[in-house]
């Protein structure tokens, strides 16, 4: 529990910094030394259909996806035994929207909040909140007019943002 508790005060540290800054851009690099620090561990998963890798804390493990899960655009979902949290990696068809456009349609949408663009490891993509739903998302667009989003829930226990904060920090090419 010492080792989590330095970690957050590091990563909040980090991320104080950061909003100083009024900077939008997230990088691997900066989080990964806290959380060696802090003695967290995790492994990273690779989506070959998209060359992409995503960091997730031990306990978040990957799940087996069904056909229909697949046909709905899921191509990762993670959760820790006790199925009190969960990562969704998807694709969604945003209809050849650009970032700035898919942002502002969820910016009119009811239940979205806090949407933001910025930059995550140099790719653009943009986050947001639904409350009703306990989660944190965020898209990158791709060239052939879909977005890859990565949902993460719940959002209301303790340290929620800084470890999904986390996961979403490391988003990053192959």
């Amino acid at each position: 529990m010492k080792k989590f508790l330095a970690v957050v005060l590091a990563l909040c540290l980090m991320m104080t910094v950061a909003l100083a800054e009024e900077s939008n851009t997230i990088n691997w690099e900066d989080i990964e030394p806290a959380l060696e620090a802090g003695g967290v561990t995790g492994q990273f998963y690779t989506f070959d259909e998209i060359s992409i890798k995503m960091w997730l804390p031990d306990g978040i493990n990957a799940t087996e996806l069904t056909d229909e899960d697949k046909a709905n655009g899921y191509i990762g979902y993670f959760m820790p035994d006790d199925q009190s949290g969960a990562v969704a990696v998807m694709y969604v068809d945003v209809q050849g929207m650009t970032l700035e456009q898919y942002a502002e349609q969820l910016a009119t949408m009811d239940g979205v909040t806090e949407v933001e663009t910025g930059t995550v490891n140099g790719f653009p993509c943009v986050t947001y909140k639904m409350p009703e739903q306990d989660s944190v998302s965020v898209t990158f667009t791709t060239e052939a007019g879909y977005a890859l989003e990565v949902t993460c829930t719940p959002m209301s226990v303790e340290n929620a943002d800084l470890v999904w904060g986390a996961v979403i920090a490391s988003i990053q090419a192959e």
